[in-house]
């Protein structure tokens, strides 16, 4: 399988031989299957690909874990063309970026693409914990060919469709489209942040310097939680019901932080 640097796809099994961090790959999922490339490198993906030795390509539709590193469009596009002229199934991990956080439904909506699988879970039960697997017509459905123990858990399946039915009702995918573009241009005139990146209510901001105070500051003083990716960058992730006026009070609460740390520096 080919994946790609800074990729998280879980702990478990061979999900975690694909998540590039060899710090939790435990011996027994190390079996040496998986290239690991760079994002948005078509031409490193192709080379691969040209071997004939590629079963599938995995790929968050935003990288979260690795910073919300974002996929190009152009490069999605190619990517999923060179994996059908070779019979390679594209899996597209949309576990975090799924269900309107990116401002379509899909984060790789974006790049106007169809994959074979999308691996879903989180947003799906808003919290409640459930998972799923959607499979192109390419794949032939088989009842009983997958199982788990709490597989179609009966309270799962009610909060995932109650899930759908508020996301509809309320215009969330839009709203996450419409605020987050707000916030991202909003975050892109604070010339303190090396790089704001990302689509929707998925938000990453890069510091020159560790985050760690900062995101302290946020937290303790003005009871504002944020994600984090290493030490340089914050994650965001609010929920996709955001209200204008909570933005603005997160993006007050930024600037009383920061300067108080700029302050405390001299």
């Amino acid at each position: 399988m080919l994946s790609f640097c800074k990729a998280f796809h879980g702990r478990t099994s061979l999900a975690v031989e694909v998540t590039h961090n060899p710090k939790i790959i435990a011996p027994i999922n190390d079996n040496g299957h998986v290239t690991y490339l760079p994002l948005n490198d078509i031409e490193a993906a192709k080379a691969e690909l040209a071997k004939g030795d590629v079963c599938a390509v995995i790929i968050e539709g935003i990288q979260g874990v690795g910073g919300i590193q974002v996929p190009e469009v152009k490069f999605l596009k190619e990517l999923s063309k060179a994996c059908e002229e070779v019979d390679a199934a594209l899996v597209l991990d949309e576990i975090q970026s799924g269900y309107g956080r990116s401002g379509k439904f899909f984060a790789h909506q974006h790049a106007g693409i169809r994959p074979d699988i999308i691996t879903v879970a989180k947003g799906i039960g808003n919290g409640f914990p459930m998972a799923g697997v959607l499979i192109s017509p390419k794949f032939k459905p088989v009842y009983g060919q997958l199982g788990t123990t709490f597989g179609g858990n009966h309270l799962a399946c009610a909060a995932a469709i109650a899930v759908l039915d508020v996301m509809k009702g309320e215009n969330l995918v839009e709203n996450a489209a419409k605020v987050g573009a707000h916030l991202l241009k909003e975050l892109k005139q604070f010339s303190q942040i090396k790089e704001v990146r990302g689509e929707g209510l998925m938000i990453g901001m890069e510091f020159e310097e560790p985050i760690k105070e900062l995101r302290q500051r946020l937290l303790f003083e003005q009871k504002v939680f944020t994600g984090v990716s290493g030490t340089n960058v914050i994650r965001l992730l609010p929920p996709c019901a955001l209200l204008w006026q909570r933005l603005m009070n997160f993006l007050n609460a930024f600037v009383k932080c920061w300067y108080k740390l700029e302050i405390q520096k001299g």
